[in-house]
């Protein structure tokens, strides 16, 4: 393999103008992967990894069709349309692959599942992995979701030690609630290592490794949390995904001063001449 070719394919320009890379995305997909995989979830660790894999083959692949000055499409109504138009994108695999994937994680799970509820656990977890792509826009913006969010899901529930192991499934992750900790786990721990390379700038998420984390999180929340929980986070991110294609995120963000405060928290100050422009 090509290494300094391969490097060179995954440095991009963020909106500030500085020089960044993707391999931080990449890293942060395969220990999340190998994470899940040693916690015991075989299947799961399949789903992540394939979800990530999609994401780093858009991240290199769309900037080549780029350079040889074939169209891309831009977010999922592109996408979607360049579909109906008989054209394959990057982004329109993404599209379709995601949500399969995200189906045989939910059907998948440790029991109980509720044969109603696959198909929306689904959709929360499709819709998680495109979520954190969304924001990840700004340096330690997507972690500063994910993070937060896979601490949240980690935390032991009172009830876990009288349950131990789920009968017949032989091993930690057999349980649903044990499987969703232990898929916040192998979330956040990638998550926060990544939060400071991310804030200097030195790297970036990349779909391959904000997909993957956002996965991890959906796969996480359908196996934790109580169904009405689990339908309500369905609603928020498909109407925030919806919102994505009309509004701008990160000129909301802006106009709103606490959530402008967290958002750059951490970050360097943009050079002189480089403004904060609204998706850049």
């Amino acid at each position: 393999m090509n290494w300094p070719a391969l490097r060179s394919e995954l440095r991009r320009t963020n909106y500030a103008g500085r020089t960044v890379t993707l391999a931080e995305g990449a890293a942060v997909s395969a220990l999340l992967t190998t994470g899940t995989a040693l916690a015991g979830s075989r299947r799961d660790a399949l789903v992540l990894g394939a979800v990530g894999a999609l994401g780093l083959a858009d991240d290199l692949l769309e900037p080549r069709q780029r350079r040889a000055g074939r169209p891309v499409a831009k977010g999922l109504r592109g996408h979607l349309g360049a579909l109906r138009s008989g054209r394959l994108t990057t982004g329109g695999a993404k599209a379709l692959g995601i949500p399969a994937l995200a189906l045989l994680g939910a059907a998948a799970a440790p029991r109980p599942r509720h044969g109603t509820m696959v198909p929306a656990d689904a959709i929360l977890v499709a819709g998680c992995a495109n979520l954190a792509n969304l924001l990840d826009l700004r340096p330690g913006r997507a972690l500063k979701a994910v993070i937060p969010a896979a601490a949240a899901l980690a935390v032991p529930s009172a009830s876990a030690p009288a349950r131990g192991r789920d009968a017949g499934q032989g091993h930690p992750c057999g349980d649903r609630d044990a499987s969703g900790r232990a898929l916040a786990i192998a979330a956040l721990v990638p998550a926060a290592a990544a939060l400071l390379p991310d804030l200097r700038e030195h790297g970036m998420l990349g779909d391959a490794g904000a997909n993957a984390l956002g996965a991890a999180v959906g796969l996480a929340a359908t196996r934790r949390a109580p169904r009405p929980v689990r339908l309500g986070l369905t609603g928020l991110v498909v109407a925030l995904t919806l919102a994505s294609e009309r509004v701008s995120f990160s000129a909301v963000i802006d106009r709103i001063p606490a959530l402008r405060a967290v958002d750059r928290w951490g970050r360097r100050q943009a050079p002189s001449g480089s403004a904060e422009d609204p998706d850049a």
